[in-house]
């Protein structure tokens, strides 16, 4: 496995000072959000210039991209929202193809207006599983011309929520560039050590051989979340058992400060 962080876990918007201390802290790869390159995160256009200071960037520190962060809110109850999100999508998936990044991250979204990653009751409605499937069917279009893959993370707070809803939706779509992003402190609320425990191994074992990408952050069993190593997250158990189902991409850290980066690259290190 490849060691990463979030790029926006570091300050700044030149994307050669960002991936140099992406290095400095022990990470080799990186996903990587355009505001790290002085644009939005999902923007209505890159100029020519902005890939090429990426690429350079990624090349002179020699930190891979290994996803590129495309989440907007595909089950916003404004069609018009959704269909602003998928343009600027587009966009997005453009740069990943022209910077050959092999993974465009998403976000299953909620029916929250407000906040694509806040729980709303609607979210179990079928209508909302409805949009959001056929948003992503029209997200895959785009990504299969340009032979970008897309990866769904399970949030409690989204309308896939589990390993399951995950891999409903890829038996749905039926496309082999759709993925699983796995975060296993995004797989619970609420649990002690052992449920937690248990319910990532299930999710692994659900989500085998359609995990691209697995994010590393922690959640203390009260809910709240915590970095990597400091809540109740067995990431030891976590890196074994990925590792014995055959996953072999990068495992990303987040949900920590730039001060904190150092050490947990020491810590997930020691576990890979």
């Amino acid at each position: 496995m490849r060691l990463g962080i979030f790029a926006k876990t570091f300050p700044g918007t030149e994307p050669a000072a960002v991936l140099a201390a992406v290095r400095q802290a022990g990470y080799e790869t990186t996903q990587f959000n355009l505001a790290c390159a002085g644009l939005p995160s999902m923007p209505d256009a890159v100029p020519a210039e902005a890939v090429a200071s990426i690429r350079a960037a990624a090349q002179s520190t020699g930190v891979s991209l290994a996803a590129l962060s495309g989440t907007y809110n595909m089950a916003h109850p404004d069609k018009a929202v959704r269909d602003d999100g998928l343009r600027r999508l587009a966009t997005v998936i453009e740069v990943a193809a022209a910077l050959e990044v092999p993974l465009v991250t998403l976000c299953t979204g909620s029916r929250n207006a407000a906040d694509q990653w806040a729980y709303h009751p609607d979210n179990v409605d079928p209508s909302a599983w409805s949009d959001m499937a056929a948003e992503m069917a029209k997200a895959l279009a785009l990504a299969e011309d340009a032979s970008v893959d897309l990866g769904i993370e399970p949030e409690q707070a989204n309308i896939v929520t589990s390993a399951s809803d995950a891999t409903r939706l890829i038996a749905e779509i039926g496309s082999k560039h759709l993925k699983i992003v796995l975060d296993p402190a995004n797989l619970f609320e609420h649990a002690t050590p052992g449920e937690a425990r248990a319910i990532v191994a299930a999710a692994i074992d659900e989500a085998a051989g359609h995990i691209a990408m697995v994010h590393a952050k922690d959640r203390h069993g009260d809910g709240r979340f915590a970095t990597a190593g400091k809540g109740i997250v067995d990431f030891p158990d976590f890196v074994a058992r990925l590792k014995a189902v055959g996953f072999d991409g990068s495992l990303v850290t987040h949900g920590l400060s730039a001060d904190e980066a150092p050490g947990v690259a020491a810590f997930l290190r020691g576990l890979l």
